[in-house]
Formats: structure tokens, sequence, C-alpha cells
């Protein structure tokens, strides 16, 4: 019988690590993609399968308001190439800059339609 209690907690920290490292994971590809590889497929895909893993694994009730909120806020700024002008710079760096903050977006995305879902969901529920 106390073997039966272990496994569920073995399983949440389980899936808890899962989501932390897909949550990591998520991001270092985010940098490494908006740095050296613009609009490629397989980053995209990889980014939301991801995304959805931090969704599903890692938002609770009480971080859905946050995570919704800093959604839209990296939604509108990767739609806005607002560091363009560091171009000036050199090497590109606005245009790697807005690359890598798309690709966030992209990361975040799946993770906000899930949680928005799950927000609706318990509102929606008879209580």
């Amino acid at each position: 019988m106390a073997e039966q209690a272990k496994q569920p907690d073995t399983m949440k920290r389980l899936a808890g690590t899962i989501g932390l490292l897909a949550f990591f994971g998520g991001i270092i590809l985010a940098i490494v993609g908006g740095i050296g590889y613009h609009d490629h497929s397989g980053i995209t895909l990889a980014l939301v399968i991801m995304g959805i893993l931090v969704g599903l694994l890692n938002i609770t009730g009480k971080e859905v308001l946050p995570l919704l909120i800093a959604a839209i806020a990296l939604i509108v700024v990767s739609l806005t190439q607002g560091f363009t002008p560091l171009d000036k710079l050199g090497v590109d760096a606005g245009t790697k800059l807005n690359d890598i903050v798309a690709y966030i977006a992209i990361f975040i995305t799946p993770a906000a339609i899930i949680s928005a879902i799950r927000a609706v969901w318990a509102l929606a529920r008879p209580n």
C-alpha cells in the first residue's frame, strides 16, 4: 500500500521534470534558432511541442493570468520588428533579436492556449 502512495508522487515529480526540461530547452532553442536559423520549420515544430508540454505539465491555476499577460506581450512585440534599428550596430543584431523574440512567442503560444482553455473550462464548469 505504501508503494501505491509513492507512485503518484513519483509521476508528479517526473512530469514536473519533463516540463522544466521542456521550458529550458524551448528557451535555449529559441535563442539558438533566432541567432542562426531564421524561419526554420524544424525549430518551429520543436518549439510548439515543447510549448504544449510546458502548458500541460508546468502551468498551475495561479500562473494562468501572468502567463497569458506575458504571452500577449511577447506576441505583440514579436509582430512589431521593434529591434531592427539595432542593425546599425552591425551583425544584424536587431534582426536576430526580433527572430529570438518571435521564436519565444512561438514557444509560449501553445502553453497560453492550453492555459486559456483551462481557465475558460474552470469558469464554465457548474459549481
